[in-house]
């Protein structure tokens, strides 16, 4: 039988007693990571009954599913990730490699012309425990959510993203103020303490 490391069973113990994990199964939602989203929406109003969001980096879709309860029927929410996701009613998923060229073409096509209000991503790459080659990942990512985000949001849109205090921090939001007229820091009560992500918003893009 496998022993678990220190850490690990930490991090069991931690998950099994978290609030927002129980919150979650009581609520119906997929993952914890859900009350992120409800909190930073409570307080800025992004997700409204109409609204057309781009989900990136869905999966297992509990972003989603808040997005596409809180847009209506009148909405559309369009979903993209490298992993499998469960459907979800009012959600197009397309399952694949956001770094790959064909992939974002293939969202591009689904969308088919139409301009978001809304991107938002909390896109994670997978941790390998370097710190410095982890970092360098994840602001990869950004970059790119970011990317999509100044060529397909509508004039006025908003852009959300999660990224990681640390190196490329500084640059990242730079960039992002270059294309939005207001960028604000989040760290929802659901995000553990210690955790360094953070959530971005980007408002009113150019």
């Amino acid at each position: 039988m496998a022993v678990r490391s220190k850490s690990s069973s930490a991090w069991l113990n931690e998950h099994v007693n978290d609030y927002y994990v129980h919150l979650a199964q009581k609520d119906g939602y997929r993952a914890r990571a859900a009350y992120k989203l409800l909190e930073i929406n409570e307080k800025d109003r992004l997700l409204k009954p109409g609204v057309v969001v781009a989900d990136l980096g869905s999966a297992p879709g509990s972003w989603s599913q808040v997005a596409a309860k809180l847009v209506g029927a009148q909405g559309e929410v369009f979903a993209l990730d490298m992993l499998p996701m469960e459907a979800i009613a009012g959600v197009s998923f397309i399952q694949g490699d956001f770094r790959e060229d064909n992939v974002l073409a293939e969202f591009e096509k689904l969308l088919a012309g139409r301009m978001p209000d809304l991107v938002i991503c909390d896109m994670a790459p997978n941790m390998s425990g370097n710190n410095v080659t982890d970092q360098a990942k994840s602001f990869y990512l950004a970059e790119l959510a970011l990317d999509f985000a100044a060529r397909h949001l509508k004039s006025g849109g908003d852009f959300l993203v999660k990224v990681f205090q640390g190196a490329g921090y500084t640059e990242y939001m730079a960039a992002m103020k270059a294309v939005f007229a207001q960028v604000q820091v989040r760290k929802p009560k659901a995000s553990r303490n210690r955790s360094n992500e953070i959530y971005l918003l980007g408002r009113n893009k150019h």
